[in-house]
């Protein structure tokens, strides 16, 4: 896997690019913010054209594909509006959810307020499922997996804000931006908190896994993007204090 600043390669080919990108990077242009870092220009420095068949926030870490031709594009676009890509998130969020597996039904209407968040507006927002399975708990935060059937702007955020659930460090949906401190979860912590610096400073939400048929083989591919640096450092003081690894299904616990 190829490192790059703001995004890694997680596959290419003729037909197809899947990058992993970083929190606060723009997958295409912006109505409100025309001259935000996008992923797609930075990318196409090093593939050349890509056309965008989907988008995830900006706020939002990990996978994204691109398509590299016309027919690529096509093929993609379609597949993603009848629903046959399986999109897979990761969230740390605050508290444990009541459930252990809860499928969401609220209609969602995006730009529905000043702060152009998605609201539930059960006249005129649109069907929107959001799959949800809790992965495991530790002390104040919980990992949680979300599965979105459809793709509605800020799905995820504006489903589980509606259950009650805030992602960490989302202040646009939770209204709570503080970091992730070690000495926030670490009782016997022993550092000075004045120089402490935080596990995590970004919305808390992963783009984890993406399976998709190829538009020229037609076989089913399933990628997954490793979390960044941050998440991954979170991961492991939070294995160390409650032995709950959200990646012990894909690979094994890293007790170090």
């Amino acid at each position: 896997m190829k490192a790059i600043k703001n995004y890694s390669v997680i596959y290419q080919d003729e037909s197809i690019v899947v990058l992993n990108k970083v929190s606060g990077l723009l997958v295409a242009s912006d109505r409100y913010d025309k001259e935000a870092p996008r992923l797609d220009k930075l990318a196409e420095e090093e593939f050349g054209r890509l056309l965008a068949v989907h988008r995830i926030d900006k706020d939002t870490s990990g996978l994204v594909i691109y398509a590299r031709t016309p027919e690529a594009h096509r093929f993609l676009s379609i597949a993603f509006e009848r629903r046959e890509v399986h999109k897979t998130y990761h969230a740390l969020v605050h508290g444990r959810p009541a459930w252990e597996e809860y499928t969401h039904k609220a209609k969602l209407l995006p730009d529905g307020d000043p702060r152009h968040r998605t609201v539930v507006n059960k006249r005129m927002g649109k069907e929107s499922i959001t799959n949800f399975k809790l992965l495991g708990t530790v002390g104040p935060y919980s990992w949680i997996q979300a599965d979105p059937v459809t793709g509605r702007t800020h799905q995820i955020r504006a489903h589980l804000q509606d259950l009650g659930i805030s992602i960490v460090c989302d202040p646009l949906y939770s209204g709570n931006q503080k970091p992730v401190r070690l000495s926030d979860i670490k009782r016997s912590y022993r550092g000075d908190v004045f120089e402490e610096r935080p596990l995590l400073a970004r919305l808390g939400l992963h783009a984890y896994q993406l399976s998709v048929v190829h538009p020229e083989t037609k076989e089913r591919m399933t990628f997954t993007a490793p979390y960044h640096r941050d998440m991954d450092a979170l991961r492991k003081q939070l294995f160390k204090l409650y032995k709950v690894d959200p990646l012990a299904q894909n690979e094994e616990v890293e007790e170090n």
